[in-house]
């Protein structure tokens, strides 16, 4: 029985919540990789941009539940995410157009599309903390929980619970459909192909007749999808703060870099990697091993590495950590 109880301890404590952020960041460093491998850049506003997209499928949520539409047991704001990645979509094709294209037409070196993606950051906070504040907004309805902790128990009899979201099943699901339609559309359409042509090499594809302005018109469009999809997903299974979304920033291109940039296999690896470490190292083990060990080893502190408010610590630790050894990440993207 004490084993069974620590095995749903650890799966609702740690298993569940590390493959639910896991799926978010996943999403969030395909977008980065994307943008890196194929537009060439480390764009800064990534976060704020997810921040923006989150803002507008919220407020169009509103609007819905004003109207009285529901989707019943599942959250209103999936008929508002397709509005959501519009808006997006207009923003960043606006923002190319209006400053990334300049500089890509100077063929300006990496570095300034930093700092200019710092400015746009700037922009875009001030932008969504104008319209929405900065206070927490939950905007998740429908039913909470697929499996409460409380009937969890009734029904096994353990002194454990383990409480299934709905929230958490909704992610995991999304971002396993978004993966498998992004690399079936990347390796069996002409676009995709394209676009993967001119990542590997600009000026044989420019020589083959691809549009770079196509190509990049379509990554920003997959890009505003692919995060706007993921800051929605961990505004309802946590909650909607813009500065939160400027925070994912740093675990975020952890995931792409350890993964290896430029390569949506690792984006999707290095995602769990981070998120698992994350969790691991900020979770409390005492209840675990209290369950595990005998009474005389059960520990008495809380056996936590790290205090839950220093979790980006942790993606931040093993960004330097691969920066040293492993420069290309696990899948040998490209070096930073």
């Amino acid at each position: 029985m004490d084993f069974l109880n620590a095995i749903v301890a650890l799966a609702n404590f740690v298993l569940i919540p590390a493959m639910t952020y896991g799926s978010q960041l996943a999403l969030g460093a395909l977008g980065v990789t994307m943008i890196y491998g194929i537009l060439r850049f480390s764009n800064f506003a990534h976060g704020d941009t997810m921040a923006f997209g989150t803002m507008v499928t919220i407020l169009v949520t509103w609007l819905l539940q004003s109207w009285g539409v529901s989707l019943g047991p599942l959250p209103t704001a999936l008929l508002a995410v397709p509005f959501g990645i519009a808006g997006t979509a207009a923003l960043v094709l606006f923002t190319d157009r209006a400053v990334y294209r300049f500089y890509r037409g100077q063929k300006a070196k990496p570095i300034i599309f930093v700092m200019v993606s710092i400015g746009v950051m700037f922009i875009y906070n001030g932008l969504t903390r104008f319209v929405l504040g900065t206070d927490d907004i939950r905007f998740a309805d429908g039913e909470r929980f697929i499996i409460s902790a409380g009937d969890f128990k009734r029904a096994t009899g353990l002194s454990e619970g383990l409480g299934l979201k709905t929230t958490e099943v909704l992610t995991v699901v999304t971002a396993v459909i978004v993966v498998v339609a992004l690399f079936r559309f990347l390796n069996h359409t002409r676009t995709g192909k394209s676009m993967r042509a001119y990542s590997d090499n600009e000026d044989l594809a420019l020589l083959s007749g691809i549009s770079p302005e196509r190509v990049v018109v379509v990554t920003w469009i997959i890009v505003a999808g692919l995060i706007t999809i993921a800051g929605v997903l961990y505004g309802l299974d946590k909650s909607y703060k813009p500065f939160t979304y400027f925070q994912l920033l740093l675990p975020i291109f952890a995931a792409a870099i350890v993964g290896g940039l430029g390569n949506p296999l690792g984006a999707i690896a290095g995602g769990f990697v981070i998120a698992f470490s994350e969790v691991g190292i900020t979770y409390a083990w005492k209840k675990v091993l209290g369950y595990l060990l005998p009474d005389a080893l059960a520990p008495d502190s809380l056996v936590q590495l790290l205090a839950t408010e220093y979790k980006f610590a942790v993606s931040f630790m093993i960004l330097v950590i691969v920066l040293l050894f492993k420069p290309t990440g696990l899948f040998k993207g490209k070096s930073v």
